[in-house]
């Protein structure tokens, strides 16, 4: 398998960005509940629930009644007198979002004690009933769920609980919300209401409230929300009937109130599928008092008593992004349990999520490192919309809460790091494909490709160059006179070494045939100093090739001298041949020039010649005069100089040869002189061959600097 063929850091990475990922979910940190917490949120927002006419309604306190009746808080008379209203036309049960756990303040005996009095007022006003007997009585009526809040701050009295509970199964206390005391109505109230109910939340970090507990553990008892107690109440049931999953652990399944079974968290809450504000859901309690609210919206409903006012502080956020009174999420949760419209967070999602992370990140790490980067990206992209998809679709079919959004950015941070590997991986294999390129053709040329792939064309551009010709001497009877492996290790390091050198300077490979090489300088890449690179290149390979044969020929080996030719001019630069096959080179006279002036070595009994044209950008070069050479098959005559290098390696010798320049000039004067000055120099520098190719040409009669050559 391909993938198999990837580094092992390239394997390791994306795999272990998927068990990071999965360990991540597992833990489940407080920032990836509220990514969860959001997607679930932002469902609500895009489908919430239709309001369904239930038997609930909210009795509101609002800024209306308290304009009417009175400033907060009422007297308990008031209270007992709404809770009468409401219980004569009809109503199935009566809900206090109230907590009463203090004496009415204005209460006769109270206020007698408060107010300087005559002593037989005091005693009327202290024989006159007191509020909270008032609305203890009206309470053993029945019918009415009175409300406490809960707290971990030391234990307390308990509410009372006029209820049974039944377990089916293992006991549900361990997994509820576990909670140590409780504010409680006055003992005289909780004792005469026909149930209490919590009114405590448990919102979210972010205080949202998106869950409704039906029950939970209050100084290890089971007690109940004050929507189960309205439920409780409206049916006459004294019993609760809890029952925990068959699977052992899993914690609460159900709770059945009477007539009615709500599934619920293993917690023990309902996930509260929210409504958008509707106005048939409240009743201004000033109405009620004011005997204007029609009995056909109180008979036979659950009326929960609560507060809309802001004064009051009772207000809470819920998913929609809006502010609510806190009755209305008991109201609402009430609604859905009537209406059947539950929303369910199943106890195998996070295993479900965990799968979709796991496998499919296994499933991105084979694409992204083996995939191109458009058809993994594609993927990806398919594979995130997908899952969202089934989120959305699982809340709107099917009320389940599945979070694909966090399990969605696990994938795409494998996706991301898998393409990062998968990315350094073809930037590895392309710098490989590159370097094995660049022995087959000049790096420069491989570089300037890449960075500029519409030169791949055929055609060519008219432009100046520099070049470099090299040949070995006598390799050719080397090559019969020795095993041909060994002959041909013996040229590859000599030839890798001199390629080496070409590039070091800039230069790009022409050619290569057999032992010979032709360098060119300007091309593909415009070199303003291409004259000084051919030159420094040419002086870098004599010094390497001189030093290599000595080398060679201390092992016996008979390895030639490496004649060099350098000649500057314009050329035709580009991609010559056809549509199967094309190659990059230089056409023109220039390069031929270059060719002839390597040969003429040969002839000239020297190892270097460069042309007037590139020494005239090489300010700095040492070199003497050669001649006028008219190469085969021209007419023009071409000014050619040699080198001058201190024993055959280095630039560094003399600044000038000046006794030679002497000479030579009388030479390209024709004077009679000349002779005897070749003669004298010849006497001097027996082994000069430079000096000994004059003197031979003055003894045959020849004159000036001009040469003829009439072979190549």
């Amino acid at each position: 398998m391909k993938l198999f063929s990837k580094s092992g850091i390239g394997l390791l990475a994306p795999l272990a960005a998927v068990l990071f990922s999965v360990t991540v979910f597992l833990l489940d940190p407080l920032s990836m509940q509220a990514l969860r917490n959001a997607v679930f949120d932002q469902y609500q927002r895009w489908y919430p629930r239709p309001y369904q006419a239930a038997p609930v309604l909210i009795v509101d306190i609002d800024e209306e009644s308290l304009n009417r009746l009175g400033q907060w808080p009422w007297p308990r008379t008031r209270i007992a007198e709404l809770i009468e209203r409401l219980r004569r036309d009809g109503a199935a049960a009566i809900a206090m979002d109230i907590v009463f756990a203090e004496p009415d303040r204005t209460s006769p005996k109270a206020m007698s004690a408060i107010w300087k009095l005559p002593p037989d007022v005091r005693r009327r006003l202290e024989n006159i009933p007191d509020h909270d007997d008032v609305l203890a009585q009206t309470l053993t009526g029945g019918g009415v769920v009175l409300g406490y809040a809960l707290g971990q701050e030391m234990d307390s009295l308990l509410p009372a609980h006029p209820f049974r509970v039944v377990f089916s199964g293992e006991s549900a206390l361990p997994f509820l919300f576990s909670f140590s005391s409780a504010v409680a109505p006055l003992p005289k109230l909780s004792d005469a209401a026909a149930g209490n109910g919590s009114l405590t939340f448990i919102p979210d970090a972010d205080g949202v409230v998106r869950r409704v507990p039906m029950v939970i553990s209050l100084q290890n008892q089971p007690f109940f929300s004050l929507a189960s107690e309205s439920l409780r109440v409206a049916q006459g049931q004294k019993n609760y009937i809890i029952r925990t999953d068959a699977q052992k652990g899993r914690g609460v399944r159900e709770i059945q109130i009477g007539d009615i079974t709500v599934p619920t968290t293993p917690q023990g809450e309902i996930w509260v599928h929210y409504t958008k504000p509707v106005a048939q859901r409240y009743l201004p309690a000033w109405k009620v008092m004011a005997g204007k609210a029609p009995r056909e919206k109180i008979q036979g409903r659950i009326l929960l008593i609560g507060a809309s006012a802001q004064g009051l502080m009772d207000l809470r956020f819920n998913p929609l992004g809006t502010i609510m009174p806190g009755v209305e999420a008991h109201a609402q949760a009430l609604e859905q349990i009537f209406n059947g419209a539950y929303l369910f967070r199943p106890t195998w999602a996070g295993t479900a999520e965990t799968v979709v992370i796991f496998l499919g990140g296994l499933l991105l790490c084979l694409i992204t490192l083996n995939a191109s980067a458009l058809v993994s990206a594609c993927l990806t992209v398919l594979a995130l919309l997908s899952l969202n998809l089934a989120g959305v679709f699982a809340f709107v079919r099917h009320g389940l809460l599945l979070d694909f959004v966090s399990p969605g950015l696990a994938l795409l941070f494998i996706f991301i790091l898998g393409s990062v590997v998968h990315h350094m991986s073809s930037e590895r294999r392309q710098r490989w494909v590159r370097e094995a390129f660049s022995r087959y053709v000049s790096p420069n040329r491989v570089q300037y490709l890449v960075e500029h792939p519409d030169q791949l064309e055929l055609g060519g551009r008219r432009q100046e160059c520099s070049f470099v010709f090299t040949d070995l001497a006598g390799f050719t009877s080397l090559m019969e006179k020795m095993d041909p492996a060994d002959a041909v290790s013996i040229l590859n390091a000599y030839l890798d070494q001199m390629l080496t050198i070409a590039f070091r300077n800039g230069g790009t490979l022409d050619r290569i045939v057999g032992d010979a090489l032709a360098i060119m300088f300007s091309a593909p890449v415009i070199q303003p100093d291409h004259r000084t690179r051919a030159w420094a290149c040419a002086l870098e390979m004599h010094a390497f090739a001189m030093n290599y044969a000595r080398e060679c020929n201390a092992r016996e080996i008979a390895f030639g001298q490496t004649r060099i030719g350098i000649h500057t001019g314009e050329v035709i630069v580009g991609n010559f041949g056809g549509s199967t096959m094309f190659d990059y080179r230089a056409l023109g006279d220039a390069v031929n020039t270059a060719a002839r002036l390597e040969t003429v070595n040969k002839q000239l009994g020297t190892l270097i010649c460069i042309s007037e044209a590139t020494l005239s950008g090489c300010p700095d070069a040492v070199v003497r005069p050669v001649g006028s050479l008219v190469l085969k098959g021209k007419t023009q005559p071409l000014k050619v100089f040699e080198p001058l290098l201190e024993s055959g390696e280095g630039r560094k010798g003399p600044l000038r040869d000046m006794v030679y320049e002497n000479a030579f000039e009388l030479l390209q004067k024709m004077d009679s002189r000349a002779a005897a000055a070749f003669e004298q120099l010849a006497a001097e520098r027996p082994h000069d061959p430079l000096v000994l190719f004059h003197r031979e040409r003055l003894r045959t009669g020849e004159q000036g600097d001009i040469i003829i050559f009439k072979t190549k």
